[in-house]
């Protein structure tokens, strides 16, 4: 593998073992330092011992490799912030009573259907200085205006925690804020937030202002809600106006890639700074010096205007790093362009290696570097135009080959028209940034001809329908696909296989194809094997209650929701996925249930429960029956009463202190989530 020859790139994959296991693991940050002072001091005296030997030694290595492990190491935990004395987590509070907060709005996030939602940095906790991120919900209500980046704000509040996962495989938010040092959330009307006189200026402060002024501008110029919310995703690294019904067209249809500001973005950005940039080259240092600094000057400015996000930051880092070869007049090598930049950003960010955007952009672009020329070599056509369109059909092809694994891993569901619409919309991408770009200038000197308004709104306008007719052919789209860790690190060991034995055909290329293939099997045979299980399910659903008893890959499903709602409820599909379920049958809920010699009855809000000769082993109350639950447990004597949330809260509760009165065993899916029996 000469890949691995590269210093940088075996450095980077030391990196990353260090950051997943300072992630998964844990170790305290003062071994940590012990240990990369130990092997500091031993690489130097195996330096020494070399340089004087005039032969670096198997040692040397082996101590480089540790370092750079232990670096990725002690960066994730350095990352973590509550590691600071004066982070709120570490103040003795009561998390039941209601502090004063002095907060700093830091980010706007994509709002819910009841809430606005920001990231706010604690300045101060009850008049004492302080540090730490937290969620802030703002309810809506028709006096309330979006929060700006850099202001300051008080409140008097109560601190709560982020809900883990209610059901299974369903999406662990919190763990997801976490990782963004993103432990508790705050719930306020517009009414409890009080803004202060003082305003940070920051970068991010002033690249919000500056989108502000732009949105403001297109407003007055009459671009609908739908084709600004275009606009900011494309140009301003903003998706959170995206309304659902477009954003899952883009997704149907393969092309969700281009709302997020990425490689593609930045390339054309590129291309276009280097043309119009050309006529420095007449001057002195024109070419090799001004011409480098203020490409990366503008290409820095509009990562920060686009939020910086992670697809943006690496793409913006690869062609600084291109740029700057281009100052120091040296050739450069794209894969270790490409490796010195998630150096770069694993090093500032080493939480990014578990982004999924960040993932996705440097597996995508891997793959063009690496699959599309040969896939290009494969025809040569006679025409121009013919050429220019392979070339796109063989880049979309390249990626989607990259990605395609942990796409399935990640959303469970493959866009099979991806190609079309990737052919028609790729090239017209440059025309919508340039003349985007062109837009948003005239719009601020107010200069923006109402011809070019219209003209811009119609070609966002077009781009948004013939997104909605691709993503409208549904049976290209396949969905609720059951994808593991497991296939995806056997599907990229088949891919890099393949592309081996395509690029060197000999009997170990065959060997490795063969067996990548093999493992590939025996991954489908584990998975298979391990999901044939049994079990009886209890979700966690407001306002209804659903039951289901799976067995081996079938499941069958009891609820109490209409037809067409049960066969769209994700809770539903997201345990399908995980359990590789591909037979479902969906029936009305009855009253009583077995599972394993285990008996099961459901008192619902007729409360009824005289069953004669009947003794369940569990009780499910739903629909918030008016029982009194002492004589239940006394006339049923069950091992355990499960209440899901389709009960009021308040009946909850109380069932809840009498079942810790009676000393039996209470299973509350508002607080524990789904009740699983295997």
């Amino acid at each position: 593998m000469k890949l691995l020859n590269f210093n940088i790139i075996k450095l980077s994959i030391c990196l990353i073992i260090g950051i997943c296991i300072g992630f998964y693991f844990e170790i305290s940050i003062k071994n940590s330092l012990y240990a990369l002072v130990i092997l500091g001091l031993g690489l130097t005296a195996t330096y020494l011992y070399a340089f004087k030997k005039n032969k670096l030694t198997h040692l040397f290595g082996g101590l480089v490799v540790s370092i750079f492990v232990l670096l990725g190491v002690l960066r994730t935990q350095l990352y973590d912030e509550t590691i600071q004395p004066s982070h709120y987590i570490n103040s003795k509070i009561d998390y039941s009573n209601y502090q004063d907060f002095q907060l700093k709005i830091i980010e706007r996030l994509k709002p819910d259907n009841y809430n606005l939602k920001y990231v706010a940095e604690i300045i101060s906790l009850n008049d004492i200085k302080a540090s730490g991120k937290v969620l802030l919900n703002l309810q809506k209500d028709s006096t309330l205006y979006d929060l700006g980046i850099g202001e300051f704000y008080f409140t008097n509040s109560q601190l709560s925690q982020v809900s883990g996962p209610k059901n299974p495989f369903q999406f662990d938010y919190r763990n997801y804020l976490k990782q963004r040092n993103i432990h508790h959330q705050i719930y306020l009307d517009s009414n409890e937030l009080i803004k202060l006189v003082s305003h940070s200026k920051s970068i991010a402060s002033y690249a919000d202002a500056f989108r502000t002024q732009v949105n403001f501008k297109l407003e007055k110029a009459g671009f609908k809600p739908d084709t600004l919310a275009i606009i900011n995703a494309l140009l301003l690294g903003q998706r959170q106006d995206i309304s659902p019904e477009i954003y899952n067209n883009y997704v149907n249809a393969g092309t969700i890639h281009i709302l997020a500001v990425s490689g593609l973005h930045v390339g054309i950005i590129f291309i276009i700074l280097n043309y119009l940039l050309r006529p420095l080259h007449r001057l002195k240092n024109g070419k090799h010096i001004l011409k480098p600094i203020l490409i990366l000057l503008v290409l820095w400015s509009f990562a920060f205007v686009a939020g910086l996000s992670p697809s943006v930051t690496r793409a913006v880092t690869m062609f600084s790093i291109i740029t700057f070869a281009q100052f120091l007049r040296r050739p450069t090598n794209i894969y270790n362009t490409i490796t010195i930049s998630a150096f770069i950003l694993l090093l500032l960010k080493p939480i990014y290696l578990f982004d999924v955007g960040f993932q996705m952009s440097y597996l995508a672009v891997l793959a063009i570097v690496s699959i599309q020329p040969m896939l290009y070599k494969l025809w040569t056509p006679k025409y121009k135009v013919v050429d220019y369109f392979w070339q796109i059909f063989t880049v979309t092809i390249a990626a989607q080959l990259g990605v395609a694994p942990i796409s399935l891993f990640y959303f469970h569901q493959f866009p099979g028209l991806f190609f079309v619409s990737n052919l028609v919309i790729i090239p017209v991408l440059g025309v919508i940034l340039g003349l985007g770009i062109l837009v948003i200038l005239l719009a601020l000197i107010n200069i923006l001809p109402s011809f070019l308004a219209k003209g811009f709104g119609f070609i966002i306008e077009s781009l948004n329908n013939f997104i909605a007719w691709i993503a409208q052919f549904e049976n290209f789209l396949l969905r609720d696909i059951s994808f593991s860790i497991y296939h995806v690190l056997a599907s990229y060991l088949m891919i890099i296989s393949g592309l081996y034995l395509f690029k060197q055909k000999s009997v170990k290329s065959i060997h490795y194809s063969l067996f990548s293939v093999l493992l590939f099997s025996c991954v489908l045979i584990y998975t298979k094997h391990k999901n044939s299980t049994n079990e009886l399910v209890i979700y966690n659903k407001t306002r209804a209650t659903i039951l289901g008893k799976k067995a081996d890959h079938q499941l069958v499903v009891y609820h109490n929701l209409d037809s067409n709602a049960i066969l769209h409820e994700k809770t539903l599909k997201n345990y399908k996925v995980g359990h590789f379920v591909n037979s479902t049958i969906y029936d009305r809920l009855e009253l009583v249930y077995s599972f394993k010699n285990e008996k099961i009855l459901i008192v619902d809000s007729l409360g009824v429960y005289n069953i004669k000769n009947f003794k369940p082993d569990y009780v499910l109350l739903k629909d918030s029956p008016k029982i009194n639950l002492n004589r239940l447990i006394d006339s049923l004597q069950p091992k355990q009463i499960i209440a899901d949330a389709s009960n009021y809260k308040s009946y909850v509760e109380r069932w809840k202190q009498t079942c810790r009165h009676k000393k039996i065993s209470f299973h509350n899916t508002y607080e524990k989530g789904a009740f699983i029996l295997k």
